[in-house]
């Protein structure tokens, strides 16, 4: 399975961004998108931002990923116990 995670871009260097997921600052191609500016959000993955997409839906998919990790770290996998 394959994750897309939304990333803010904090630098731009030519063809290279440098993006900031809650804190985790990684190196990304920004080869793929057309006009890419400081500030705004991008999916990445497999280290090239694909798209662009807007800072409230950004923002809303990092928070359900927290959500569902934090369920998972707490053991509970959103599953009613069926017996």
């Amino acid at each position: 399975m394959c994750l897309a995670v939304p990333s803010r871009i904090i630098e731009i260097n030519d063809t290279i961004a440098r993006v900031d997921v809650d804190g985790v600052v990684r190196e990304t191609s920004l080869m793929l998108l057309d006009d890419p500016k400081i500030g705004e959000y991008v999916i990445v993955h497999a280290g090239f931002a694909i798209n662009k997409v807007d800072e409230k839906a950004a923002l809303q998919t990092l928070q359900d990923m927290r959500n569902i990790l934090a369920a998972e770290n707490a053991g509970d996998n959103g599953l009613i116990n069926q017996q």
